[in-house]
């Protein structure tokens, strides 16, 4: 057997896994053939000597199609049965874990939560991996499965027990921006932690990214004067409105009391996909 044909009988040994990953991504049958097939397209041009694992290196790939594939959607779409087309065994892989009423919840997740979610809770895929997939860090690719997961499970799903530390830092880091204290905001930050903005906060003025504690800390000195705390999904964050309707949500993810990674949203649709509430008395 050459090494074209060993590479595709490979390949194959992880199609079923593949499908069953695009499936719970994208929600339709033509799409995560496409996908899979794309995958394949990409393993066949890269160096697959350099792989050491096949199977995670496809599933990143995978990940990624998706979720490009997810990003550029319009509109949602609709699920649809596979029995008529797919053989038992795909059908079966499809099946697993995860039904109509599931993807339907699914479509309900921002792209990024959805991945983390599918991935990790489905697929058992490390953090650090989903994290090179999303480009986020791997303590926010645990908060987005997790934010996806609240969802998935309804509003009586358990509040993260790190919460009222969560809080903590998100008061403090309020109260320093408003009081234009560097260096107490200095104190609160991960010494490589990234501010992302979404395109619409950066029509705002926003810069799309501010990397390491100085920089951000600069960002926010005398700002957010005007924002508010709240739970943003469940967890610690901060919302600036107008009118009583929310214009930017601060989504924090806080890991070992220091604040790693702080996103702006400020995308309408986004916007009303989460879930903001004031914290209980």
């Amino acid at each position: 057997m050459d090494d074209s044909a060993l590479l595709a009988a490979r390949f194959e040994e992880h199609r079923g896994h593949l499908l069953g990953v695009a499936y719970r991504m994208l929600g339709a049958r033509v799409e995560a053939e496409d996908a899979v097939q794309e995958a394949w397209l990409r393993l066949s041009r890269s160096d697959h000597t350099a792989v050491d694992n096949l199977g995670g290196w496809l599933t990143t790939v995978v990940g990624r199609i998706c979720l490009d594939q997810l990003r550029s959607r319009k509109t949602a779409v609709p699920v649809v049965s596979l029995a008529p087309t797919v053989d038992p065994e795909h059908e079966a892989i499809l099946a697993d874990d995860v039904g109509q009423a599931m993807l339907v919840v699914l479509d309900t997740l921002t792209p990024a939560e959805r991945l983390a979610f599918v991935l990790h809770d489905l697929f058992a895929v490390p953090f650090e991996d989903i994290a090179t997939v999303v480009g986020r860090t791997p303590a926010a690719a645990r908060q987005l499965a997790s934010r996806g997961r609240r969802r998935v499970q309804g509003a009586d799903a358990p509040r993260d027990p790190d919460l009222p530390r969560q809080r903590e830092v998100v008061d403090a880091f309020l109260a320093a921006s408003r009081g234009g204290d560097f260096e107490a905001l200095l104190a609160l930050l991960d010494p490589d932690v990234v501010l992302r903005a979404d395109a619409a906060t950066v029509l705002s003025g926003a810069a799309p990214e501010v990397h390491g504690a100085d920089a951000v800390a600069a960002t926010f000195t005398g700002r957010a004067r005007g924002a508010q705390t709240a739970l943003v999904d469940g967890f610690a964050g901060l919302v600036w409105s107008v009118g009583g309707s929310p214009r930017v949500v601060f989504d924090f993810v806080v890991e070992d009391g220091k604040v790693v990674e702080i996103e702006l949203l400020g995308d309408p649709v986004t916007l009303d996909r989460l879930d903001l509430e004031g914290f209980p008395a």
